[in-house]
């Protein structure tokens, strides 16, 4: 069988040196922008405890502190420590790749975590409606993934396998757009709809079940993904992990607010 082998070229265009536009950072672009639109039109319904004119900082902050910032710290600190440790430069050098999902949601829940505070606002709030927005975002990275060739699935001889030449040359799952369709559309549709219900409404709810889903959604793509050179128990990969630690934490808001709920109502 004939397998398409992926020619795709990661830049757009070249600026100086190694600056260029980048199809990961349009991905970014997107993703922001997309978002952004969304949580001001939840803002101007008062559905966002962020007012419209201080929206913009907010999400610059979200961006540059917990996206970019927290997503390097999370790729080097979880997936290339011994590199880092024998080149400490690499944290640097971002346009060689390398940006943990994991890592920028940690990042972002500080951020959030300081807003909450400074502004005296609802710390749930402004996770849910974060997570609303966030698969957008998810979706257009994995598709920056793929456009990247990195990432890649296992091999495979499925007719929608993909050859990456830096893989080798078996053809292998395009496991990237995988990710695009249960961390993006999935995910997205999935938290919308539950948003609609009674219990949606609740504040962390949507919170709780972004982490979920998330998670189940990439322990499920990590079966066919090729895993990081550590694998734990000769099958656990360290996206199942993380994602097993995104579980826990789901159960544990969802039950934080069910005895919170219960409090209040029997005082």
């Amino acid at each position: 069988m004939n397998y398409w082998t992926h020619n795709l070229n990661p830049v757009v265009f070249h600026l100086w040196g190694p600056l260029a536009v980048r199809w990961y950072g349009l991905a970014y672009l997107a993703g922001f922008l997309g978002g952004y639109l969304l949580l001001l039109r939840m803002s101007k319904c008062k559905e966002f405890a962020v007012p419209p004119e201080e929206l913009s900082n907010f999400i610059v902050h979200i961006a540059i502190y917990g996206v970019f910032l927290g997503g390097r710290l999370g790729y080097v600190l979880f997936y290339g420590w011994d590199t880092f440790i024998h080149d400490p430069l690499f944290l640097f050098r971002v346009w060689e790749g390398g940006m943990a999902s994991h890592g920028g949601m940690i990042g972002v829940i500080l951020v959030i975590l300081w807003t909450a505070w400074k502004k005296k606002i609802s710390f749930w709030n402004l996770t849910d409606g974060l997570a609303l927005v966030a698969p957008i975002g998810l979706f257009f990275g994995r598709i920056a993934n793929f456009i990247n060739g990195e990432l890649w699935g296992r091999p495979t001889d499925v007719p929608w396998a993909v050859i990456f030449p830096e893989a080798g040359p078996e053809p292998r799952h395009p496991s990237q757009l995988y990710e695009a369709f249960g961390e993006g559309v999935i995910l997205f549709t999935a938290l919308w709809l539950i948003r609609r219900t009674a219990w949606g409404k609740r504040e962390g709810t949507i919170s709780a079940a972004f982490l979920l889903i998330y998670a189940v959604a990439r322990i499920a793509s990590e079966c066919v993904r090729e895993p990081d050179s550590t694998i734990y128990f000769g099958w656990l990969t360290k996206g199942q992990l993380y994602s097993g630690f995104m579980i826990v934490g789901a159960i544990v808001i969802i039950l934080t607010k069910k005895s919170y709920q219960r409090k209040t109502s029997n005082p």
